[in-house]
Order: C-alpha cells, then sequence, then structure tokens
C-alpha cells in the first residue's frame, strides 16, 4: 500500500480499540494526532510516532479524517457537536458503535455541517486490528470510502454497503446478535457439564469442532427463510425440536442450573406449534422471532 504523505488523520478516542485503530495508521507512515478524553492514554502512541493533542478542537484542527471510536452515540455528539464549525470541509470516520438510526442522525448531522460522513463497524477485538480475521463494514459517502479505501484497509478488509449510514451499523449488530447468542449457548453447556467435573476448557475442547460443523447449515437454513416454504423435506420439525428442548431442560434441572437460555429457544418454538406449525421446521421459529415480544 502506498501512503499519502500528506494525509493527516487524528483518531479521538484511545480505548483499547481507538488505540489499536491509532497505532496501525502510526505504524503505517501516517501523520497521526490522537486525543483522549482522559489523561494517560497516549505515552505509548507518543513513543511510537503520533502526536497528542492536548483538546478535542486541537486533534481536529491537525486531521483532515478524524476518526472517531468513542463510548456511545451520546459521546459522539458530545465531542464533536461543539465542534462542527471545525469539522465543516474534513471527512468524519465514526467507527463507535450505534444503531442504525442513531448512525443516519449523525450522518444527516454531518451533512448539514459540511462534514463528508462516512460510518463502520469493526468485526474484530482490539488484537485483531490489522490482522487476518479482521473486517470492518461501512456506510455513508461512497467518495470517502473509495478515496480513503486504502487507509481503511490497514485495519482490516472492508466491506462497503451504500449510501445508507444506517446498513454497517446494521449488519454489525446483527452479526453481534448472532455471536452473543451463540457464546450464551456455549457458556449454558460448560454450565451443565461443570457438575461433573469437567472444566470449561474441556468443554470447549469439543464444543469448538461441533459448533464449526454446525454453522455449515447455516446456508440451508437461509435458502428455507428466503424461500418462505418451511415445510421443505429434510428440515428436523418443531415437534421433534421441541422434545429435544424437553431433554436439555430436563437434563439442566438435574444439574442444578439455571435453564433461562434454553427455555427461551423452546419459547420460540412452541409460540409456532401453538398457532399450528408443529410439523413444519425449525427455521419456522424465524416469525416468532419477527413479533414483537
Amino acid at each position: 500500500m502506498t501512503v499519502d504523505d500528506n494525509l493527516r488523520v487524528s483518531v479521538l478516542g484511545l480505548g483499547a480499540m481507538g488505540s489499536a485503530l491509532a497505532g496501525a495508521l502510526v505504524d503505517a507512515g501516517y501523520g497521526t494526532t490522537v486525543w483522549n478524553r482522559s489523561a494517560g492514554k497516549a505515552e505509548e502512541l507518543v513513543a511510537r510516532g503520533a502526536r497528542e493533542a492536548a483538546t478535542a478542537v486541537e486533534a481536529v484542527r491537525a486531521g483532515q479524517v478524524v476518526v472517531a471510536c468513542l463510548l456511545d452515540h451520546a459521546s459522539v455528539h458530545e465531542v464533536l457537536a461543539p465542534l462542527a464549525g471545525e469539522l465543516a470541509g474534513r471527512t468524519l470516520v465514526n467507527v463507535t458503535t450505534t444503531t442504525p438510526d442513531q448512525a443516519r442522525e449523525l450522518a444527516a448531522w454531518a451533512a448539514d455541517a459540511g462534514v463528508a460522513y462516512l460510518g463502520g463497524g469493526i468485526m474484530a477485538v482490539p488484537h485483531m486490528i490489522g490482522r487476518p480475521g479482521s473486517s470492518l463494514l461501512y456506510s455513508g459517502s461512497a467518495e470517502v470510502f473509495h478515496r480513503y479505501e486504502p487507509l481503511l484497509n490497514l485495519w482490516g478488509s472492508s466491506t462497503y454497503f451504500g449510501e445508507d449510514a444506517g446498513l454497517a451499523p446494521l449488519y454489525d449488530l446483527a452479526l453481534l446478535a448472532s455471536m452473543y447468542v451463540m457464546f450464551a449457548g456455549f457458556l449454558h453447556g460448560a454450565a451443565m457439564v461443570a457438575p461433573a467435573g469437567v472444566t470449561a476448557g474441556e468443554f470447549a475442547s469439543m464444543a469448538a469442532p461441533w459448533l464449526t460443523a454446525m454453522t455449515g447449515g447455516l446456508p440451508g437454513y437461509a435458502a428455507v427463510i428466503d424461500g418462505g416454504d418451511y415445510t421443505v423435506a429434510g428440515q428436523q420439525s418443531l415437534a421433534f425440536s421441541d422434545l429435544a428442548l424437553d431433554g436439555i431442560v430436563t437434563a439442566t434441572a438435574e444439574q442444578g442450573i439455571n435453564p433461562e437460555v434454553v427455555a427461551l429457544v423452546q419459547g420460540l418454538i412452541r409460540r409456532q406449534i401453538d398457532a399450528g406449525h408443529g410439523k413444519e421446521g425449525f427455521a419456522r421459529i424465524i416469525e416468532s422471532i419477527k413479533q414483537p415480544g
């Protein structure tokens, strides 16, 4: 990658993720200014070649591209709203986690302020930044994405979803939802086997390949959902799944632990069975999920 020696980048927010993003910029040779609300976060980056700004306005003035990696949507406004005039004519890349509607609101605010806006979702943990497996999702200004794609690719593979600033956060949070529910299932399993003297590490050695193999079924579920026919042959029926969950819930109780995680899934199944769909496939529980609670 060719580094633009004239491009100056400012990173606002030096938590673990912001520090990792800034570090990748410094290591690649970009002129990088960093700022954090609380002191004491910039020493290592400064030692590597970054410049620390004493204030957010100083950081914004130093960068043609301003990267915001802050706590939440409210903190983005708290830091940047007073600096709208300073941001005008610059580019804002916001990788703070936001909801889709929050991202759209921020993009509209940026447009009114004359700021080019690109929002992102980071599908990685800090130590993965710049390494294989790190990916970042973007939406907002196409011009910004394509102009600065070499910079963005420093952090991980970049995927652009279009001008709607809400799309990258939507994908980000939907993928995280899948992850958290999967992790909760693993933790439930680890809790089940613990009374038998099985360590979490021993259980993980079994669970990781099993769960990896099971993800191979996702395209099949997707095809059923997109086709809208939950009666397609070869699916495990909801009635059978309900019996399987009965066994898991019973075993959970026998182990003296909380059945809440699996009981939630069984509840989604039973809503569809109660509606007369017991012979249809497991993918049908998406209809329970779509309905407001």
